[in-house]
């Protein structure tokens, strides 16, 4: 690559340590800023900050906010009696667009990976269990990505929360709707065949 001027090799730097940002895509978006109005680049400087700024955890449900607790947690048309965990809360936002669940959430941030060091002590576990001492929760919904690390979370918090008396349940996986059955694997058929249900 050819050495470009030190501002540009930082930019291009920065914008590669993105999660899914390579090389390449840095170097388009480095010179996609460069070759941008001012206004433009100052409102994404100014998007950041405020971000940086402004967002902070839900203390109940750890989910992105700029108000505490969050608006889901305290909004008086949510189910009490059903909390949903997820992993990440852009997870949140997918299941929150099928307009389906209209019960609380629980952020993780993350799964059980002990190959890249993450224990149960590194997700939002601890503050779950102080919810369900007040609050009068019926079921527990698991939707955790449908992977290794997903899985293990999922089996990790079936362990912990069964001895609480309430249901525990877990997403549906299995054959994408809109696909093809000759594209599944074998996991995703076996899930697809577990999850069956009667029509």
């Amino acid at each position: 690559m050819l050495d470009y001027a030190e501002p540009v090799t930082k930019l291009i730097d920065e914008l590669q340590k993105m999660p899914g940002v390579g090389a390449k895509s840095a170097q388009r978006l480095a010179f996609h800023i460069l070759r941008a109005e001012r206004e433009e680049t100052d409102r994404l400087i100014e998007a950041i900050q405020e971000v940086k700024d402004k967002i902070i955890f839900c203390s109940t449900c750890n989910n992105i906010t700029d108000v505490d607790p969050c608006r889901y947690c305290t909004s008086p048309g949510r189910d009490r009696r059903a909390i949903l965990i997820v992993e990440e809360p852009y997870n949140l936002v997918t299941i929150e667009k099928t307009r389906e669940y209209r019960g609380l959430y629980h952020v993780l941030h993350g799964a059980l990976s002990p190959i890249r060091g993450i224990g149960p002590d590194q997700l939002k576990i601890k503050n779950l269990f102080e919810r369900l001492r007040v609050e009068e929760v019926e079921e527990i919904i698991l939707a955790t990505n449908p992977n290794t690390e997903g899985e293990a979370t999922a089996n990790y918090l079936t362990k912990l929360l069964k001895p609480l008396g309430m249901r525990i349940t877990r997403i549906a996986m299995g054959v994408p709707v809109g696909s093809d059955l000759e594209y599944a694997d074998e996991v995703t058929m076996h899930k697809a065949l577990t999850n069956r249900i009667e029509l």
